[in-house]
């Protein structure tokens, strides 16, 4: 598949999490810069709030509120050369590191209030990526963290927004994008470092059925080969999973026998993607090493997630 891009966006630190609004706007993190920014239908940016560490994934909660997962700066970023083009890394450099939360955000006064960032004791890692379900709970994944020396391995948790209620359904070695399926019996997982695809059936709030080996968090919709890392993904309307791809830059299409797509963007990591307006077929597209936000038609419609503001 090949789609035209326009660039609606540039100058940016690592645009991250985009969020479709009813307005034409988008929403969306900058984690290099530490802040939650909207991005107008012509072009203007407005930063609505200024969150430390490293806000990372974004979603409307049942209140219009915004929810962003903080990987609480667990990257540095660096600068790089590829094909003789400057870009924007994320590197294992972390010397203000203190651990991951997860924030309310008031679009209104940009008020940021912290949720969670802990749990059973422990400081969560580094959170990354969030979808609410109809209920008005939300998935998120803790991506853990991996260096030269070692790997934490990360996790997929369930919560409520009243602060009551955080559960660890599963453990997976580094989770990155999570994403529902349309009648939401299913939560899609990527797991980064493997470029593999989880599906996990729902038995309950933060319960999930586990695979058919130990270890497995559920069924293995596909692994990519040779060297592709997998990031933030979002569903289409008939339940093909849109996942960012790094490295070979661009989004894979996975369809649920397994058979892929790969769609290439002109950056190594290209992360998350949004689908919006009347008919879902708007997309864009975070293009984090090069700092820019594309927009384009999509052949097919997006999932409607379950809250807009």
């Amino acid at each position: 598949m090949t789609i035209a891009l326009e660039e609606v966006c540039s100058g940016l630190g690592f645009p991250e999490g985009p969020v479709a609004m009813d307005d034409g706007a988008v929403l969306f993190v900058d984690i290099k810069e530490e802040t939650l920014v909207r991005l107008a239908p012509d072009g203007k940016t407005t930063t609505i709030a200024k969150i430390p560490g490293g806000p990372n994934g974004v979603a409307i909660g049942p209140d219009g509120a915004a929810y962003v997962c903080n990987n609480g700066g667990v990257y540095s970023f660096v600068p790089y050369e590829h094909e003789g083009v400057q870009i924007t890394v994320p590197a294992p450099i972390r010397p203000n590191y203190e651990g991951g939360s997860v924030h309310r955000v008031d679009l209104e006064s940009g008020t940021v209030t912290q949720l969670f960032d802990s749990y059973e004791g422990k400081r969560l890692i580094a959170p990354d990526d969030i979808v609410f379900d109809a209920s008005g709970g939300f998935w998120f994944t803790d991506t853990g963290i991996e260096d030269a020396e070692s790997t934490r391995y990360g996790g997929l948790y369930y919560a409520t927004i009243d602060g009551n209620t955080l559960v660890k359904a599963a453990t997976i070695p580094m989770p990155n994008g999570v994403g529902l399926s349309p009648d939401g019996g299913t939560v899609y997982v990527s797991d980064t470092v493997f470029g593999r695809l989880w599906a996990c059936e729902i038995t309950g709030p933060g319960q999930v059925k586990p695979g058919p080996l130990s270890g497995m968090p559920g069924n293995v919709v596909q692994t990519l080969p040779g060297y592709q890392w997998l990031d933030s993904l979002k569903v289409e309307a008939d339940g093909r999973v849109c996942v960012g791809t790094i490295f070979n830059g661009g989004i894979t299409v996975f369809s649920l026998d397994g058979s892929t797509e790969h769609v290439a963007i002109p950056d190594l990591f290209t992360t998350n993607m949004c689908f919006g307006g009347a008919d879902m077929q708007d997309l864009w597209i975070t293009a984090s090493s090069t700092g820019k936000i594309y927009k384009t038609r999509w052949p097919r419609p997006g999932l409607k997630l379950a809250f807009t503001a």
